[in-house]
Parts: C-alpha cells; structure tokens; sequence
C-alpha cells in the first residue's frame, strides 16, 4: 500500500495524469455551479408561487448559498469519483505505461457505454448507502468519533469497488469481474479507507480521486490479480 501510494504521488506530474485531473476537477465543478444555480432561482421562484414575502425570498437566497455548500461537503466525493470514472482509463494506462508495460498488449479498454454505467452506479452507490447510513452517523455523534469511523466504513468499502472496477475492467472478462471482486473484499477496503482519509484532508482531497485510481492500477499488478 505505502509503494503503492508514493509511486502515485511520485506521478502526479505526469501530463496525461494532470489532464485527468482538469478534466475531472473542471466537471465535477461545473456539475456544483449548475446545482447552486438551479437551487438560487428555485428557492425564491417556489416561494413567490406560494405568495411569500420578499423578505422570506431574501431568507431563501441565504438558505440556497448554504445548501450548496453543504452539498458540495457532501456530495463531492460521490461525484469526483463518478466524472473520474469517465476518465479513469486514461491514469490507468499511463501507471501502466510507466510501470507495467508488459501488460499493456492484453489489455482492453472498456466501452464508453461501460464507463458510463459504471460511473452512474458509483454515484447512485455513494449517495443510497450513506443516506442509509445517516441514521447511524447522527447516532454516533454523541460518542465524538464514532461517526468518523461509520463514515470511513462505509465509505471505504465503496470506494474499494469503485478503484478495483475501474482497473479490474480492463484486464479481466466482464463476467469475471463479479467474482474477483468477491475475493479481494479486504483488500480493496484497505484501499478504500485510505483514499477515504485523503479525501477529508483539506487540499488534498482534490487529488483523491486520481491517487485512488493510480493506487488501484499499481495493487491490481502488484498481486491483486491473482
């Protein structure tokens, strides 16, 4: 794991990789500035329908600003790691270009349609299973950390799947892909938590969702496979 992650970090500045990261960082972006624009206009436009006072349309314009950052405290993870399942394919293959050339030939890159599938069913993932998880981590506040570590579970395990998918779909038959993930469960939660901590990391968390994937390719050749 900690091979895996400072070869991750040693190739961060790798053009291919850097173009990822615009591309995932500028889209998931654009995805928040449409939702705090669509929340600004419809906070006031839903009140005026009621009959509502300016004064509580003004109230609606704050509650919107917050809503938005609130979601984007939120929701980031969930959508970063969806855009960059879009683009995945690209850090995987400049990890393995740098480090595993060998497996470059066998390799075979997955549909469009398939990332995007993939990418729907991540976020769908991310967003079902924490607001099922609420409960518990408005439960576990009183304990002061027991909520962090629900969230860092829960989360762990999906990105797990997430990181070893994105990877797994290259090298392995779609049919396969069920059962090897099946059997690296703890490894790829090992992964997950990790990546998890990197994204509560101020800054930092910008990177996560690239350093998830390179990690996942340099694991996946590192023993994972097998």
């Amino acid at each position: 794991m900690i091979r895996a992650f400072t070869l991750s970090v040693a190739q961060l500045g790798d053009p291919r990789i850097l173009k990822v990261l615009a591309k995932t960082l500028g889209l998931t972006f654009l995805i928040f500035i449409a939702l705090g624009v669509g929340l600004w206009f419809a906070f006031p436009a839903t009140l005026a329908w009621f009959g509502w006072g300016e004064t509580a349309q003004g109230f609606a314009a704050a509650a919107s600003i917050v809503l938005l950052l609130l979601s984007l405290w939120l929701l980031f993870r969930a959508v970063a790691i969806a855009v960059l399942g879009l683009f995945a394919e690209d850090v995987v293959i400049a990890v393995e270009e740098r480090h595993y050339a060998d497996t470059l030939a066998s390799a075979r890159a997955p549909r469009w349609s398939t990332a995007v599938r993939m990418s729907i069913a991540s976020a769908l993932r991310a967003v079902l299973f924490n607001l099922l998880a609420s409960p518990i981590y408005l439960a576990l506040l009183i304990t002061g950390i027991g909520t962090a570590i629900a969230f860092a579970i829960v989360n762990g395990w999906l990105l797990g799947r997430d990181f070893g998918e994105m990877v797994a779909v290259r090298h392995m038959p779609r049919e396969a892909v069920g059962a090897w993930l099946a059997t690296t469960r703890l490894r790829r939660f090992l992964l997950g938590l990790v990546v998890t901590g990197l994204f509560v990391v101020p800054g930092v968390n910008l990177f996560a969702p690239i350093l998830g994937a390179a990690m996942a390719a340099h694991l996946f050749h590192a023993g994972w496979r097998k």
